[in-house]
């Protein structure tokens, strides 16, 4: 292209995969002549948000209020990612998740990271194929990942060290590439946060002063979900003498195969989900019981509901795991989903009266664990925590 003697080369291509955008940041990198470049698709969106960090002579936005083929509107380039601050020691960090576009770690980590004084941007990866995300994507500027749906558990395999409580969990939400080496290091901040948000709120409604037994001890504790946020709320619950049972939501339905295993039939997607839960339910001294036998369950009263699956985030608001009626048996429900941040079940849990433990505290607490180990320094809470419930 070099040799059209073109003062400004634009480029415009197709991309099927994340991976395919690396080139583009090779070519940005190498060119004699400005190059203009963009990856069309949602997973081409870092060729814009990242371009300038190698030398893109010009970036494009979308008009409009939402990112769209592949544009970052213009409104979140100005006041969320500002990458007119970006240059070429920047350091990349992201979400990695499949859907992304309803994750709200850009709009928290970003201006944390400029708080601090932090040479960083967090950008939405939608990655299909993890592992060959991590091939590709191999260089130190690469720092650090979010890991979200639904690859935390799959995650554990892409690491070159796990620590003690995310290999425990079998699920990583956190990776970390150690400067010194390049070596990924996974770790796992759901458990802590998710859990302690829960030992708060039952602390706060009934007045309990902070000690080693947990307020969680004893209670049964039902949960709906047993992927990579399922089984860190499972071992923490149980590592607070919870009882748990758990409700995979494929468990036992007639449902297709997941869109990112395309593989399986019906009847192996089933099995795979069965086992799924059955092999947590026995890891944390549970029971797995089919998901339609959860709007029946009704053992006691006082019981804990944990929502660790996608039922009732964006755009399926109107969905939720369980009934009204059936809510009246629960003294607390969380509801790991955030967006939206009160969700039809928490909704209808506070209108019988239970404690409701939104999934945004979960967000905020494990973004907090997160930050840390991206700067290596600490988190800004105050700050951050008001960024969250401005912005969400």
């Amino acid at each position: 292209m070099q040799s059209t003697q073109a003062d400004v080369i634009k480029l415009v291509i197709n991309v099927d995969y994340i991976t395919d955008v690396a080139p583009i940041f090779q070519m940005l990198t190498h060119s004699q002549v400005p190059l203009i470049a963009r990856a069309m698709g949602e997973r081409g969106l870092i060729s814009q948000l990242l371009g300038p960090k190698y030398g893109a002579f010009m970036i494009s936005g979308s008009l409009k209020g939402k990112s769209e083929l592949g544009l970052p509107s213009l409104c979140s380039i100005k006041q969320v990612y500002k990458l007119h601050y970006m240059n070429e020691v920047t350091k990349v960090f992201g979400v990695v998740s499949n859907p992304v576009g309803h994750s709200k770690g850009p709009l928290l980590h970003n201006p944390a990271f400029r708080y601090t004084g932090y040479n960083g941007i967090y950008v939405p990866l939608l990655v299909d194929d993890i592992k060959e995300f991590f091939r590709v994507y191999s260089c130190n500027d690469f720092a650090g990942f979010s890991v979200g749906i639904p690859h935390k558990e799959s995650a554990v395999s892409c690491c070159d060290e796990v620590d003690p409580l995310a290999l425990s969990i079998g699920a990583v939400n956190t990776i970390i590439r150690r400067p010194t080496d390049g070596r990924l290091v996974g770790y796992n901040t759901d458990c802590e946060a998710g859990i302690g948000a829960i030992e708060d709120a039952f602390r706060e409604r009934h007045n309990l002063e902070e000690c080693n037994v947990s307020p969680l001890a004893g209670k049964l504790f039902v949960l709906v979900g047993a992927g990579g946020a399922g089984r860190a709320m499972a071992f923490g619950a149980r590592s607070r003498g919870a009882r748990v049972v758990i409700f995979n939501r494929n468990f036992g339905n007639n449902l297709t195969p997941s869109p990112l295993e395309p593989s399986l039939s019906c009847t192996k997607w089933l099995h795979f989900c069965e086992e799924r839960a059955k092999s947590l339910a026995v890891a944390v001294s549970g029971e797995a019981l089919p998901y339609e036998c959860l709007h029946d369950f009704r053992p006691e009263q006082g019981m804990i509901l944990v929502n660790a699956s996608a039922v009732g985030m964006e755009p399926n608001i109107h969905q939720t795991p369980v009934s009204k009626a059936v809510l009246k048996s629960y003294e607390l429900v969380f509801d790991a989903v955030y967006t939206p941040r009160n969700t039809r079940l928490l909704q209808e849990a506070a209108e019988v009266g239970a404690i409701v433990v939104s999934g945004v505290e979960m967000f905020i607490r494990q973004a907090l664990g997160q930050f840390k180990l991206f700067t290596g320094g600490l988190a800004p809470e105050d700050f951050m925590r008001k960024v969250v419930l401005e912005q969400f």
